[in-house]
């Protein structure tokens, strides 16, 4: 026998349900895609810049040479500053060839009417062999999240932004059918309700 009482019952928690997953889902993945999108297009326009977002350019720290400041595993937001803005005791982030340090400000010195910056890691003897000119730094360090870098790794790979992508049409989809069956089953329970009438 079909039970109305049932039926609504049933269907309101399977609806429930549904849209609380949903919306834990796009609290967490639709940021992450705005964040990626962001960065990508950035940079296909800018190919030879670190591409940022909101100004924040994301470094994921490998070596020992901040610590304990900053630890290896380390995922450190850095953001562009003006020349006059930097002083000695920043951490600034900044190309080393083909590398992006992350070190300390020890000293400021001018050559040729070009300001440099002398650096050296926390954890290091020594300060670093070349001074660092303002067109090589990518950004001022604002903040941390530690252990994070494999996390914003992960997060930031194209296999993982392909699988969010998925994650959301297939949402959208079954939502969609789930209007649809909620469509039909209304139908049916109000030809039932028809006929018992």
């Amino acid at each position: 026998m079909y039970k109305i009482r049932d039926y609504k019952i049933e269907s309101k928690k399977i609806h429930k349900i549904h849209k609380i997953i949903s919306t834990i889902l796009y609290i967490i993945i639709i940021p992450i895609l705005i964040i990626n999108f962001t960065l990508i297009i950035k940079s296909f326009i800018t190919p030879d810049k670190i591409a940022d977002f909101l100004g924040y350019k994301n470094f994921i720290i490998v070596s020992k040479s901040m610590e304990p400041t900053i630890m290896v595993g380390d995922a450190i937001f850095s953001k562009e500053v003006s020349e006059s803005e930097l002083r000695i005791n920043d951490i600034i982030s900044f190309h080393d060839g083909e590398d992006i340090n992350t070190h300390r400000i020890i000293g400021i010195t001018e050559e040729n009417g070009v300001r440099l910056y002398q650096t050296k890691g926390d954890n290091n003897k020594r300060e670093d062999k070349e001074k660092v000119s303002y067109s090589k730094i990518e950004g001022k360090y604002q903040f941390k999240i530690s252990h994070f870098g494999v996390i914003v790794s992960v997060l930031q790979s194209k296999i993982v932004l392909f699988i969010l992508v998925l994650i959301v049409v297939l949402d959208m989809y079954f939502n969609h059918r789930l209007r649809i069956k909620m469509q039909e089953r209304r139908k049916k329970r109000k030809e039932y309700e028809e006929a018992q009438s």
